[in-house]
């Protein structure tokens, strides 16, 4: 006998699929934490498999025989929750002098700006030393240097200056402060070491023989530029790889030998690694990382091509991603105010889940961001725990306690407790209606419990598209053009509805949908990735050295893959360029399949459709400049095991039993229970109807119907039923909904503006907002942006409508304010304002507005705001109701000379940066114009 482990330890289950040698698949899930049961939750889970196939009883806390295991893989959450909780391991930064605080002070970014108690995140870092070394970009330092200098090439060929060398000795002494302090693992930063990496290399040599029990080099983990995000990432490594490493020391202890059994680990990037091999910086996504590479391999099919996007409720969060054909990754991301530069998998996360705690505050519906966790749980898992999701579906007939799991209670061995759900429910029922009648503005309508429910229901599923929205339509995709793709323990209660409001026909949930994060990761390859800086114009005379990187690193990967016992045939390389446009700092990474030096020519054509699709617009006549090169390499060695199921002798499938579920409009219905493991091929359900497996529930809502495939997994096509309008009987279910909705778009609205534009002012400091307005130029909804902008915008916003007249504003125009008389708040601050219409309607329905700071607008003094203007004028270009496009045509030529006017007021300088004046307005009205679009195909406008 010879089995095979998938494992993902998730936040509130740890699930486990079985792999058998005669092809048979056995699945489970146990709470991932339990401490009066058991302390490691995947080592439980292996331990009860064995005791049933060998029928040996094997006591907890006893070393596992491995003589019946052939392989384990397994994601883990290990990483991120030291990182979240910051339990990871203490450690000591290695930085060049004069850059101690450069990772306190970070990027000036403000992810929570209207709190009233902001907090920076804390730095990983227990101490700091400054080291004595420094080199030069000779190009950019000619003037600087004198001749007598030491000059050395890079990894990339440019010339550097090798200003100071690091002293041995005197490191020494340092090293020996950390080490008094108890300090074990060390994170070493240098400037410019991802192209001159020696530095580096002689103090981590030095720190590793003076006794470290750790030591990351920047540039090993993650050669790139871009210094912070570099040094959180080194950071991160330091400070987490030492508890993966002790989580692994105690997981290899709970067996007998793993010597002869293959253990890999998911990372971030989708791909599987050796243990030995598995690091902090590249853990983070770990468990998520099997979902995505899941719905890659069993959801999407080569027939239609028809987009995926992945969505996996689990217990703790929401996590979803898009797939069309390949894994789509990228190189930074931020955790827990840690900003990784690492590959990791585009995947999306939001704090709503079946554990995800509801409250009622301040007249809305609150759901998340706190969990209940698995211990103690939602209050049905009978431990004192909090009103949850979980809690919702429960009262509304959604989840049936007789063909769930028992596993809760003091002893593991209950069903949920329904009747605490409801009593639960009935007391926060009753807060709602009390506040209903104290409120002036009510309706004096009383809710039952059951309509508390769903709407607490209907705002989870609002929270969760916002992740949803934000990977596609930010990005230039429609929603409602991809097939939903449902999985993880929750993902089948929330199917119909989720893909109702993105306005989604097809739903497709994989047979092991409930656990099938832990089956992608034992669909997934094992990878190595690898990548080389390049700092070079992508022009032909280049692509003689970019060619020959790539194939340094390819033959540097294939190797090392041989050597885990894989085939040429088995191997499989993906090329990868960092690009960007000149005088830009966003690169997209683009992918094209190269065999010689001609083929890097494919790049560029791909590149400019990837952005005119995500930005609205490509930069003519400007350098492309390639970052850095990268190669992934994979192994192929997934475990596939998709057997066909007997087809049925008739089309309709027969009920187990019948129960009665709560559902909008139609209230409690009777509604048809069947299981999943009784299903034929071809049978179809009718909604509304249960299917039922032991480890999820799938909802098939009234108008939907569900189909069985040949595997045994279910389609389902979605019905057409209309929403309820919305904008009828406000009241707290419906505004959380808008809430949610409007915010999302102003959200993603401010990304773009982020990505577009050019300047330090917004694109790293945020100087920037955005809004969504009503036909009165009222304020709808904004970003977590500045306060003051969102003040004002909206008098800019009314200003306009009553200057111009809405009758006049046109479909295609755009204007521009920053005049005092017109809302502005200073000159530098320009306001940029979209209509947006609807077909049949001849005024605007919508206003969607952005104000960005720009560098300088001409005037007496450079950044403009002079202390000494005495008229206006002096203080740059002043606009009051400027048609910065008209009816779809950008008015450059007038935009130029306006921005030229201050010239011509004595003492005072044109606008001193005209070109990027414009490159970053041209951001402005590309982040209204993907609003607007977003807003035509939102779900708002078909109410």
């Amino acid at each position: 006998m010879s089995l095979g482990f998938a494992i993902d330890r998730g936040g509130t289950f740890t699930d486990v699929i079985v792999f058998k040698p005669n092809e048979e698949v056995e699945v489970l899930k146990v709470l991932s934490v339990d401490p009066s049961n058991y302390s490691d939750a995947p080592t439980e889970a292996i331990r009860q498999v064995l005791e049933r196939e060998t029928g040996k009883r094997i006591p907890r806390g006893e070393a596992l025989p491995t003589d019946s295991i052939s392989w384990i893989r397994m994601g883990t959450t290990v990483a991120t929750n030291a990182l979240l909780e910051r339990k990871g391991e203490r450690i000591g930064l290695l930085i060049t002098k004069g850059f101690k605080d450069l990772l306190f002070i970070g990027n000036q970014s403000r992810p929570r700006i209207f709190d009233f108690n902001i907090k920076i995140p804390e730095v990983l870092y227990d101490d700091v030393i400054e080291v004595d070394e420094r080199v030069l970009i000779l190009e950019q330092t000619k003037e600087l240097v004198g001749e007598n200098v030491e000059i050395q090439k890079t990894i990339n060929g440019m010339e550097i200056v090798v200003e100071k060398r690091v002293e041995e000795e005197e490191l020494k002494e340092k090293l020996a402060v950390l080490k008094e302090k108890g300090i074990k693992s060390v994170a070493i930063l240098f400037l410019h070491s991802f192209i001159y990496p020696a530095h580096e290399k002689q103090a981590g040599a030095i720190a590793k023989r003076f006794g470290f029990d750790y030591v990351s080099l920047s540039h090993e983990v993650m050669p790139m530029i871009k210094v912070v995000p570099r040094g959180f990432t080194v950071c991160a490594d330091a400070y987490l790889t030492p508890k993966i490493m002790e989580y692994l020391e105690g997981f290899e202890r709970g067996f007998n030998d793993l010597s002869s059994v293959r253990v890999n680990f998911m990372q971030s990037d989708g791909g599987l690694c050796e243990m030995k091999s598995f690091r902090g910086s590249r853990a983070i996504l770990s468990g998520p990382a099997g979902g995505v590479v899941g719905i890659a391999s069993t959801a999407y099919k080569e027939s239609d091509k028809k987009p995926i996007i992945g969505f996996d409720m689990g217990g703790t969060s929401t996590d979803v991603c898009r797939y069309s054909g390949h894994l789509e990754h990228v190189m930074e991301t931020t955790t827990a105010g840690i900003t990784i530069q690492a590959p990791q998998l585009d995947i999306h996360t939001v704090a709503a889940g079946g554990g995800s705690r509801l409250f009622f505050r301040d007249g809305l519906l609150i759901v998340g961001p706190e969990s209940a966790s698995a211990h103690p749980g939602p209050v049905c898992y009978r431990k004192n725990g909090y009103l949850t999701v979980t809690d919702a579906n429960l009262v509304v007939g959604r989840i049936l306690p007789e063909y769930f799991p028992k596993i809760f209670g003091p002893n593991a061995d209950q069903e949920l407790d329904k009747e605490a759900s409801y009593k639960a429910m009935e007391e926060i029922t009753a807060t709602i209606n009390e506040f209903m009648e104290n409120d002036p503005n009510s309706t004096n309508q009383k809710f039952t419990v059951e309509e508390v429910a769903l709407g607490f229901l209907a705002v989870a599923n609002e929270e969760m598209c916002r992740p949803i929205r934000t990977l596609t339509q930010s990005r230039g995709f429609n929603p409602s053009e991809h097939v939903l793709a449902c999985f993880g323990g929750a993902g089948g209660q929330h199917a119909c509805a989720v893909a109702k409001v993105l306005g989604i026909s097809q739903v497709r949930i994989h047979k092991y949908a409930s656990l099938l994060s832990a089956y992608g990761i034992a669909l997934a390859d094992v990878v190595d990735e690898s990548q080389t800086p390049a700092q070079v114009v992508y022009e032909e005379a280049n692509f003689p050295q970019l060619f020959s990187q790539f194939m340094d690193l390819r033959d540097t990967s294939i190797a090392g893959l041989k050597t885990q016992g894989f085939g040429e045939q088995q191997i499989e390389t993906k090329y990868f360029m960092h690009m960007r446009y000149e005088k830009t700092d966003t690169a997209i990474m683009i992918s094209w399949n190269i065999e010689k030096t001609e083929d890097l020519g494919g790049f560029l054509e791909e590149f400019r459709q990837t952005y005119r699709r995500e930005f609205g617009f490509v930069l003519e006549d400007r350098n492309i400049i390639i970052d850095d090169v990268r190669i992934r390499t994979r192994g192929k060695a997934g475990y596939h095991v998709e057997k066909e199921i007997k087809k049925g002798a008739s089309r309709e499938a027969t009920p187990r039993s019948t129960t009665q579920v709560y559902f909008e409009n139609v209230k409690f219905v009777t509604t048809g229970v069947y299981l999943l493991e009784e299903m034929l091929a071809g049978q179809v359900i009718k909604g509304p109807a249960l299917l039922i497996d032991k480890n999820s529930t799938i909802v098939i809502e009234p108008s939907s119907v569900a189909e069985i495939t040949d595997h045994g997994n279910v389609e389902l096509r979605i019905g057409n039923d209309v929403e309820k309008d919305l904008t009828t009987d406000v009241d707290p279910i419906r505004l959380a909904i808008f809430s949610n909705r409007f915010m999302s778009i102003a959200e993603q609205m401010g990304r773009i503006l982020q990505r577009t534009a050019i300047s330090t002012n917004i694109k790293e400091r945020l100087d920037f907002s955005c809004a969504l307005f009503a036909p009165d130029g009222g304020l709808i909804a904004n970003a977590p942006h500045i306060p003051v902008h969102l003040g004002g915008m909206q008098y800019t916003v009314k200003f306009q409508i009553d200057h111009r007249g809405i009758e006049n504003i046109k479909e295609g125009d755009v204007y521009l304010a920053n005049h005092p008389l017109a809302g502005g708040c200073h000159l530098p601050d320009f306001t940029v304002i979209t209509p947006v219409f609807l077909k049949g309607h001849r005024t605007p329905v919508f206003f969607v507005a952005n104000r960005g700071h720009h560098a300088d607008i001409g005037g007496l003094v450079p950044g403009s705001m002079p202390p000494n203007a005495h008229h206006i004028e002096q203080e740059g270009a002043a606009f009051i109701s400027f048609k910065l496009v008209d009816e779809g045509v950008f008015q450059e030529e007038a935009l130029i000379r306006a921005l030229k006017a201050p010239g011509e007021v004595p003492g005072c300088s044109a606008a001193r940066n005209i070109g990027d004046n414009i490159a970053d307005l041209n951001a402005q009205i590309a982040a209204n114009r993907k609003l607007e679009k977003d807003l035509k195909i939102s779900m708002i406008l078909s109410i």
